[in-house]
């Protein structure tokens, strides 16, 4: 579903507050951070713009500038709502989208050296708050060879990082933000198996934890995938009866995280053993409160 984000009121959709928000749980990776201009194109890689870029950016932690959602790491252009908004690209910003959107990118970057190849609005935020950044865009246009060629010989005095660990980085950002905590990086365990090619299964000694979906970038969780977020200790559903269907209503529901919201995966328990996964169809305090209704909608149930 697209997402239009027409107006300077975009900046302030939910969709757009609780990206930003939860980019201060990610980090970036290596010595250096290539700060890059968005496209119209979702996801970004796809575009014509950054498929010239990541020629010579590969390797390196990138962090692809945008209103209203103020920075995309590489690793998180195929998540919702990222992927999903629909938005103009003129390069010409507001004071407010320079603002939220600089504020933000200064908490990713965090002490980070910068290499920002951006020209207009996305170099006036860079300039604003990055003092320190290093400039490759002289000519207005990043594409083009001169641009190219600056950012290149910029990047040599840099290390790249290895396939491995931009993976590892990549999947542990995505539960990050998923779930909201820094902690679920536990459910990429050290050694995780990455197998499929659209939608990819995470194993851990030949057991299914989750599935990275191809169509949303979220984890669908495995029973296994639930025990690892019962002790994160987040999105959790405690009831007090036997699952006998794959749904769960809410007036059996005796507590549930209070940061849980619709469409969360979410792990039921009973006594602390974990019973099922699912999606919330109510949010956390709507399953305590209410007497009648669908709760929880499993995929995996303990048999």
């Amino acid at each position: 579903m697209k997402i239009p984000c027409i107006t300077e009121e975009s900046l302030y959709r939910p969709e757009a507050r609780r990206w930003r928000e939860r980019m201060s749980l990610l980090e970036p990776l290596g010595d250096v951070v290539v700060v890059l201009p968005c496209s119209m194109r979702k996801p970004y890689s796809q575009s014509k713009s950054h498929s010239i870029f990541m020629k010579a950016t590969k390797g390196y932690q990138e962090a692809i500038l945008t209103s209203p959602f103020g920075v995309c790491p590489r690793e998180m252009e195929r998540t919702y709502p990222i992927q999903a908004y629909d938005t103009s690209t003129t390069g010409d910003w507001s004071h407010e989208e320079i603002k939220v959107t600089g504020e933000c990118l200064k908490d990713y970057i965090g002490d980070k050296e910068v290499i920002a190849h951006v020209s207009g609005g996305y170099r006036e935020v860079c300039e604003e708050y990055l003092p320190d950044a290093i400039y490759t865009c002289e000519d207005g246009r990043p594409t083009s060879w001169e641009s190219m060629d600056k950012l290149k010989n910029a990047l040599k005095g840099y290390n790249k990082v290895s396939w491995k660990e931009r993976r590892l980085h990549a999947l542990r950002s995505i539960a990050r933000y998923q779930f909201n905590t820094p902690d679920a990086d536990a459910l990429i365990p050290d050694g995780s198996k990455v197998v499929g090619r659209f939608s990819k299964r995470i194993l851990q000694n030949k057991e299914q934890i989750a599935t990275l979906l191809f169509d949303n970038g979220f984890y669908s969780l495995n029973l296994r995938g639930g025990e690892i977020l019962r002790d994160v200790g987040v999105k959790w559903v405690e009831i007090d009866f036997d699952l006998k269907t794959s749904t769960v209503f809410a007036p059996g529901v005796l507590d549930a995280d209070p940061g849980i919201v619709p469409k969360d995966e979410v792990v039921v328990l009973r006594k602390g053993e974990v019973m099922g996964v699912g999606k919330a169809v109510l949010n956390g305090g709507e399953m305590k409160r209410s007497g009648n209704g669908v709760a929880v909608k499993l995929r995996h149930r303990k048999k």
